[in-house]
């Protein structure tokens, strides 16, 4: 799998650290959403293990009662990151700029990814990198609704339908040799299409596409 150029491009073509300058202390997606998604990783996630909360914010959803050896954050805005209480540490980068992850081989149980992939522009190039880092074994859960920052996600998300994006995402790892196959949880929102824009509760659709490291 690898995308054209042109399924690369994004609306507002300016620098990532630009848009996101300043905070934004908001969820994305509604509680139903939010939900799901505590109710996942308490579910595939396991205590006093190491996690890596790819392109995180001011909050990662884990489970309250679970505690973890290390959450290392990673994001755009560090005032988001500095407010977020599960990271024990965190560093900011644009991985659209430089998709390497500064991050020893095979230190993480965990990659998770909350409503961001939409953005990434070669991500083939950070699958690859989330495959280095995980343990084997090692689980990298990617969740996204149909919200997104419409002039900063790339062509290909833009102009996909729902279905379609999961096609993506399990593309994306199977462009990396050494995952296992995607499993893909889907819970379409039952709401009408203008009541779901509206932000009514339910509404989000759930999609998680989760992969191990063989």
């Amino acid at each position: 799998m690898q995308l054209r150029p042109n399924q690369r491009l994004k609306l507002d073509d300016t620098d990532d650290k630009l848009f996101y300058a300043y905070p934004r202390f908001v969820t994305h997606v509604d509680e139903g959403f939010i939900q799901q998604l505590t109710d996942l990783y308490r579910d595939r996630l396991k205590p006093n293990t190491r996690i890596f909360d790819m392109m995180s914010s001011w909050v990662s959803h884990l489970p309250e009662e679970m505690e973890f050896d290390h959450v290392e954050g990673h994001g755009l805005n560090a005032e988001e990151l500095a407010r977020n209480p599960r990271l024990n540490h965190y560093f900011v980068q644009n991985l659209n700029e430089n998709p390497q992850i500064p991050l020893p081989d095979g230190d993480f149980d965990a990659v998770l990814n909350c409503v961001s992939v939409q953005y990434m522009q070669y991500p083939e190039a950070v699958f690859s990198e989330i495959y280095r880092i995980l343990k084997p074994g090692g689980v990298a859960i990617i969740s996204f609704s149909n919200r997104m920052f419409f002039e900063k996600a790339i062509q290909a998300w833009r102009e996909a339908s729902e279905a379609q994006r999961v096609e993506l995402v399990k593309a994306y790892f199977v462009s990396v040799p050494g995952f296992t196959t995607a499993e893909v949880i889907a819970h379409k929102s039952t709401l009408p299409n203008i009541l779901q824009w509206l932000g009514a509760a339910g509404g989000d659709p759930f999609y998680a596409v989760i992969a191990y490291r063989s």
